[in-house]
């Protein structure tokens, strides 16, 4: 398979990335199912090695335990001194974070990556001081348990029974250049907490009969191997991407499901859920919308719908956009290294198979190295939303502007016919034709592209004023500038699409580097609610409002407030979104009644207020764009927050 050009937007995004760390330290996480399994020794054992090639590897923090190995070990290294802390008259010693910046050695040794600093330090928890020491460019080794991950700590306290109060955020796990897996069996843990080689005699007793019970080990050490697991797999995309390899490595399996509108969709998703579920397999959901496919809103909102039933059940979501949607596909499937894709066939007559082109089948045809795993039904199984043609508004300007434009080339083909060739004249409705194609739409186009075509027979062509054609040259000269005209008609309204949808990626880039940008500028409430309301309706063309509570009452603040009528059912649920802090109106499974989104304005665990989205076109928001919303939302809430806390100082 040829390669593909690289995607300019992932090679600038990895350029940034290269230039954010190219100034930052190195983070190696020494992961272990438990204490006691030998993080702290591997550590310092790759420490030692370091040192002898000659770099500078100092401690900031190693906890021994008791543990004689570890003991042996650390007298070969510089320490940091402790930094004493006077707290509730007691005197603590913690790690001296000044200090360590200011003997900046080459790499710093951080045991237990997961502690709580005492208070009256700099930062409250020790993954901030390993943050900041990535900051100024020394390299870090640390230590982690697996239930310190803030993301596994509720499955771990349901395996343990305990709760875990101390946990590290997953950004400084996905931070980390390695991540070495330090790992033995429970039988070799437990040997070793009965020899005292984990804590001391009395503490060693107690684990025993609560924390170290072999039952626990076990699906701790499974969820250490599954946390490897998917950070390699992680690597591995990462380096295909970067290396251009298109082929696929099946190091496990990955599925695809293509999801579109209807029911057939939905049991296609619940099949991919239960097979993902049997293999132990990362699933994604993926939908492609494309400018050929004239689909009704319905019919999108439908297929978004399906999308968020995915992502219920468990799946990466995406929406790809694109003109060949088998090539997406395709393209998208190897990009995240898919073993498997599941797609939906519909079982036609055989006369219909071939003249149309069926999507399963092109699939795979193009699959390669990759399974592909069809459903088939019927086509009345399909239940595809209809959509209502009131609802439907038909662009009657634009075809009205079709004839018109044919009309005036036809004027000039008369005046032009005394002087030229009847031939020549195909030239002039051709530029008519790709001028009908810049509306964008596709039933003008074809309405121009036949009315030429008629145009031209009825008054050049002879016999004169008749759709009668006397010579079969003609016929051929009319069959071959239909067949351009449609072709030209085509590629003009794709090449419009494209352009426009670059456009709308532009504008909401800069519409939302613009919006903090001005927030940070802002001066008082009433224009942060102006600037934020602007540019959410420019980035998402919608109306907006903001809701701000004034009183116990919410109110609606910002310069739309007297253009838009609200109704009781509108303002309840704002404010059930104000008190519960969630999400809820159009597109959502909560209140989906209402014709807006209600996103909460949330700073610093607090809801200031309610921002309601109510979208022009009636499409329902894909995830990525909930994604932004919630990042503009956030920004509002932030500006606002930091103006009420600088008006209280």
């Amino acid at each position: 398979m040829p390669k593909e050009r690289p995607d300019p937007e992932k090679l600038l995004q990895r350029a940034q990335n290269e230039e954010e760390n190219s100034h930052r330290g190195k983070l190696k996480i020494f992961l272990g199912a438990s204490p006691g399994v030998g993080k702290t020794y591997a550590m310092l054992q790759e420490a030692h090695d370091d040192r002898v090639k000659g770099l500078d590897v100092i401690i900031g923090v190693v906890e021994t335990h008791g543990r004689k190995e570890v003991e042996n070990l650390i007298t070969e290294f510089e320490k940091i001194p402790r930094a004493k802390i006077h707290y509730r008259d007691k005197e603590l010693s913690e790690f001296d974070l000044d200090a360590a910046l200011k003997r900046h050695p080459a790499i710093i040794l951080m045991d237990e990556m997961a502690h709580t600093n005492a208070p009256g330090t700099r930062h409250k928890k020790r993954w901030q001081d390993i943050n900041e020491i990535l900051n100024r460019g020394i390299d870090v080794y640390t230590t982690l348990n697996v239930q310190h991950i803030e993301s596994l700590s509720d499955d771990v306290a349901q395996i343990i029974h305990a709760p875990i109060k101390e946990t590290v955020p997953d950004s400084m796990i996905d931070k980390a250049d390695m991540i070495e897996l330090v790992d033995i069996t429970p039988e070799e843990l437990l040997a070793r907490l009965k020899d005292g080689k984990v804590y001391y005699p009395e503490q060693a007793e107690i684990a025993a009969e609560s924390f170290f019970r072999r039952g626990n080990l076990i699906a701790l050490r499974e969820l250490a191997l599954l946390t490897t697991a998917q950070r390699v797999g992680t690597d591995v995309i990462l380096y295909r991407q970067n290396q251009g390899i298109q082929h696929i490595w099946p190091v496990k399996d990955k599925i695809l499901v293509c999801v579109g509108p209807g029911s057939p969709s939905l049991k296609l998703i619940r099949a991919a859920k239960r097979i993902a579920n049997s293999l132990q397999a990362e699933w994604m959901a993926i939908y492609v919308e494309t400018p050929k496919l004239q689909s009704s809103i319905d019919k999108k909102n439908s297929a978004i719908q399906n999308l968020k039933f995915a992502e219920q059940l468990g799946a990466k979501t995406k929406i790809l956009s694109g003109f060949d949607i088998v090539k997406e596909i395709m393209m998208y499937a190897r990009e995240q290294n898919a073993t498997q894709i599941m797609i939906w066939k519909t079982v036609n007559r055989r006369w219909h198979d071939l003249f149309f082109r069926n999507l399963a089948d092109e699939i795979v045809r193009h699959s390669g190295e990759i399974d592909v795993y069809i459903m088939t039904g019927q086509r009345s199984d399909v239940e595809i939303p209809k959509s209502n043609p009131i609802k439907e508004i038909i662009n009657w300007k634009a075809y009205i502007g079709s004839m018109m434009i044919i009309g005036l080339a036809t004027l000039v083909n008369f005046i032009l016919s005394a002087y030229l060739a009847s031939s020549n004249l195909i030239m002039v409705y051709l530029l008519a034709v790709t001028a009908i194609a810049l509306f964008g739409e596709v039933g003008p186009s074809v309405l121009g592209s036949l009315l030429s075509v008629l145009a031209y027979d009825f008054f050049f062509v002879p016999p004169y004023y008749s759709f009668a054609v006397a010579d079969l040259e003609y016929f051929f000269t009319l069959l071959v500038m239909l067949i351009v005209s449609q072709i030209i008609s085509h590629l003009t309204i794709l090449s419009h699409r494209q352009t426009q949808n670059a456009q709308i990626i532009e504008k909401q880039t800069l519409a939302l580097y613009t919006l903090s940008q001005l927030l940070a500028a802002a001066r008082n409430e009433e224009k942060i609610v102006d600037i934020g309301s602007v540019y959410i309706d420019e980035i998402f063309n919608s109306d907006v409002l903001v809701f701000i509570p004034i009183n116990n009452h919410l109110e609606i603040q910002g310069k739309n407030k007297s253009k838009i009528a609200m109704d009781e059912k509108e303002l309840s649920i704002a404010k059930w979104v104000y008190d519960s802090g969630q999400t809820a109106g159009f597109g959502t499974d909560t209140l989906s009644d209402s014709k807006a989104l209600y996103l909460p304005l949330v700073s610093e665990n607090e809801t200031i207020g309610v921002i309601r989205i109510l979208p022009r076109n009636k499409v329902i928001f894909t995830t990525d764009q909930k994604y932004l919303l919630e990042s503009c939302a956030a920004q509002i809430a932030f500006a606002w927050h930091k103006f009420q806390l600088h008006r209280h100082q």
